[in-house]
């Protein structure tokens, strides 16, 4: 029997108090609650899912943006050769240009003739259309129409250039040869539809002109100082045309 006046669950004997309160355990540490430790399962399952991941297709990565880089690098490399050459051949149609203008016509015809061998882009044909141009600043004349010819009938090269090629060839022709050697040419130009039209029925009017050939050199003129679409200068040209037929009379 307890002595009188004592409590028999005396802290001293039955220390369930401190034991209670005490967050900690017997090793000291605090025990793990279960948020922790799922948060801890969760986080070493997503770095051993990562690992996996990684050992499956880290390569295949590696090897994709390898695989980028290179590409990248080979285009950047592309477009600066192809950028060099087009100024190596820029430059040298500048040259030819200059070599024309100083009237070194046979030196201005060899680096045309180079460039339209070696030329990068556009400037092979840029340098045939050229080279026609020199020979008849030259006075070869059959060799100028020769080569405009030659780039009309080709048909690698884009309709516009071998439009242009034709008219080019029958402007060359009015003066140096009839007007059927220019109808061949630029008749086919003188459709409503297409852009060059003016000019070819000019280059037909003046050689149907120059041939005697006044009533249809007056209706071509007269068709195109009508023509609302026409420029200024073409109108302003075919408007004087007109009026010096007239005046001759021969269109009577």
């Amino acid at each position: 029997m307890a002595a009188s006046g004592q409590n028999p669950f005396h802290a001293d004997k039955f220390p369930l108090q401190g034991r209670l309160n005490s967050p900690r355990g017997e090793n000291g540490k605090k025990p793990m609650s279960d948020d922790s430790f799922i948060r801890e399962v969760n986080q070493e399952y997503r770095q051993a899912q990562a690992r996996a991941m990684w050992d499956r297709y880290g390569p295949i990565g590696i090897g994709i943006a390898l695989a980028i880089v290179l590409a990248t690098a080979a285009w950047v490399g592309w477009e600066y050769w192809q950028t060099s050459k087009a100024n190596t051949s820029g430059d040298a149609f500048s040259q030819a240009l200059r070599l024309s203008s100083e009237g070194k016509q046979d030196e201005a015809l060899a680096a045309l003739k180079a460039l339209e061998a070696d030329g990068h882009g556009a400037y092979p044909l840029l340098a045939r259309m050229r080279a026609a141009t020199v020979l008849a600043d030259k006075g070869d004349f059959a060799g100028a129409v020769k080569e405009f010819d030659a780039v009309a009938a080709d048909n690698a090269i884009p309709r516009a250039i071998r439009d242009m090629a034709r008219l080019r060839a029958g402007y060359v022709l009015v003066d140096n040869g009839s007007y059927q050697d220019v109808s061949t040419r630029v008749e086919v130009l003188t459709d409503d539809a297409n852009m060059l039209r003016h000019s070819a029925r000019e280059a037909l009017g003046l050689s149907a002109w120059k041939e005697g050939k006044a009533k249809d050199a007056l209706a071509l003129f007269d068709q195109i100082a009508s023509d609302d679409t026409a420029p200024r200068n073409a109108r302003e040209r075919a408007s004087m045309m007109a009026e010096l037929i007239r005046g001759s009379g021969a269109a009577l």
